[in-house]
């Protein structure tokens, strides 16, 4: 055997290829390489072997087959300790490589292209490249492996420490642990794109597969002892907050993501409506929502849902922001506003204010609850697991109207203008945290009852509420997210000048709660669907 080692070095990503092969040639290294790899090498000047030398076959199936061959894997996965692993390299003529420096092909990129097709994406999924990284890392203990450019200069420092006699035993183990994470995340990316045709199960996954890349460090999580970082779905095009841009202000927190999530949410059943919406979100949940004939009335009249809360909060809105709008939050603290986009004026009116956090969308799209780890799924962390469900079904003004699974099992029926605000409320009540009650008039919101352990407490916490903002509860409507239990509730809201209800129903106590209502002169709807959110 020929005591030159001998590097194999095939990338996609060419970047500090050369440099790393010219450093190893310097170094004694024997290179050999693969198609464009080994062109590029050439054209460097850096002495190579292409691939057929070392395995006596060609590169076939439009380069497919490459590295697929037992010159490659024998000479990566012999143990230099066990004798009779060298006498079969002997025998057969196989000389020992001793480091692996490859990277896979952009499978993630490719299929984060909206025009992407499935040929296109099933051709970047690499075969050759996982097999020479998870061999090179099973035996680390002989063979060096990068798959990251990131790790080059590592590699050559760990080279240069053991010719000078230092055992880098840690420093092998952790870049092969690094490729087993690598091959792992493009494994699920592959899994879970191709698992998005025609998924057999309605529900959650027997095995649910998920790619995740990290894309941000933050400075902290919800406290600052608690380290904390941004992840995405690496197998998709980025959605949800990840797929906002940041035009202006101090980097996203964590509880700052976690409240442009909400406000995503909040927003969602007014994207692409013909009426301007905006939602004022504190702690995850909206302290003010409303409709108007444009952005600034919108905001207005979210605004005055709850003042003093809204200090500090995350504003978003379904339409692009023009210079009143900018003028108008001028006088409001904010942490972060979220747009489909700003007029020239409205920037530069909002980048006066150094610290707020300015989103968009790149293509103008906020989407409706795009942000799901899995297809058509959506997931929670718990200690110890996993919680996955159906993903949401934003509610809308439109479900009632439509009527399907709609009833009014009261005797008085809501008038038109009632309808309107109870169509208005349903929607807005999704994004409330449970227990969750909200008071509406006019297409916005005037009270909110969020988190509450009774929803006869919620209902009274949304009547004080709407009236130390100065609100008249007298004439309202009230959106319940889940059934009312007993009829305390409908006493409460009686007392609050109430006079339609929407919520799903489906109680033990439902005649108790109807007869309630009649006795008020309330009108109610029941929806047949709950609007939890924990």
């Amino acid at each position: 055997m020929a005591e030159q080692r001998t590097a194999l070095v095939s990338v996609s990503d060419k970047t500090g290829v050369v440099e790393l092969a010219q450093a190893l040639v310097d170094r004694g290294w024997r290179i050999v390489s693969t198609g464009g790899t080994a062109a590029a090498l050439a054209e460097a000047a850096v002495p190579v072997r292409s691939i057929r030398e070392l395995t006596g076959f060609p590169e076939m199936l439009a380069g497919r087959v490459k590295t697929l061959h037992p010159a490659v894997h024998a000479g990566i996965l012999a143990r230099r300790s066990i004798p009779e692993d060298m006498k079969a390299l002997d025998r057969e003529g196989i000389q020992p490589i001793d480091l692996v420096a490859v990277n896979l092909y952009p499978f993630r990129q490719t299929v984060a292209r909206p025009d992407v097709t499935l040929a296109e994406a099933v051709e970047q999924i690499d075969i050759g490249g996982p097999t020479l990284l998870r061999a090179a890392a099973k035996n680390h203990r002989d063979v060096v492996v990068a798959c990251d450019p990131a790790d080059y200069g590592r590699v050559l420092a760990l080279l240069d420490a053991e010719a000078e006699g230092e055992e880098q035993g840690d420093r092998r183990r952790r870049l092969a642990a690094s490729v087993y994470a690598h091959t792992s995340v493009y494994d699920a990316a592959v899994a879970s794109y191709l698992r998005a045709f025609g998924r057999e199960e309605s529900g959650p996954p027997a095995e649910a597969i998920v790619s995740l890349v990290r894309i941000q460090e933050l400075r902290y999580g919800e406290n600052p002892d608690q380290a904390a970082a941004f992840y995405r779905d690496a197998s998709r095009r980025p959605s949800g907050a990840a797929a906002l841009k940041q035009l202006h202000g101090k980097e996203l927190s964590y509880n700052n993501l976690l409240d442009v999530d909400g406000a995503l949410g909040a927003i969602a059943p007014y994207l692409g409506a013909s009426r301007a919406a905006c939602a004022i979100v504190k702690h995850t949940t909206p302290c003010g929502l409303a409709v108007g004939r444009s952005t600034s009335e919108a905001f207005e009249r979210a605004l005055a849902c709850d003042p003093v809360s809204a200090f500090g909060s995350t504003v978003a809105f379904n339409q692009p922001l023009a210079e009143t709008v900018a003028e108008a939050l001028r006088e409001l603290f904010v942490e972060c506003l979220i747009a489909p986009g700003y007029a020239e004026a409205a920037l530069r009116i909002l980048t006066q204010k150094k610290n707020i956090r300015i989103l968009a969308p790149e293509d103008g799209d906020l989407q409706a609850y795009p942000g799901h780890l899995f297809p058509g799924m959506d997931a929670r962390g718990v200690q110890g697991g996993l919680l996955l469900q159906t993903a949401p079904i934003p509610a809308t003004a439109e479900e009632l109207a439509a009527g399907e699974g709609v009833n009014v099992p009261t005797q008085r029926q809501p008038s038109s203008e009632e309808w309107d605000d109870l169509g208005f409320a349903w929607a807005a009540v999704q994004s409330v945290k449970s227990n969750a009650i909200l008071l509406a008039r006019g297409g916005a919101t005037i009270g909110m009852g969020a988190g509450q352990m009774s929803r006869v407490d919620a209902v009274r916490l949304s009547g004080w509420k709407a009236g130390d903002a100065g609100h008249e509860t007298e004439g309202s409507v009230l959106a319940s997210d889940a059934f009312f239990p007993f009829r305390d509730g409908i006493d409460a809201a009686a007392e609050l000048g109430v006079r339609a209800i929407v919520q799903p129903g489906g109680s033990i106590r439902d005649d108790e709660v109807v007869a309630a209502a009649d006795e008020h002169g309330i009108s109610m709807v029941m929806t047949g669907r709950r609007l939890f959110r924990h």
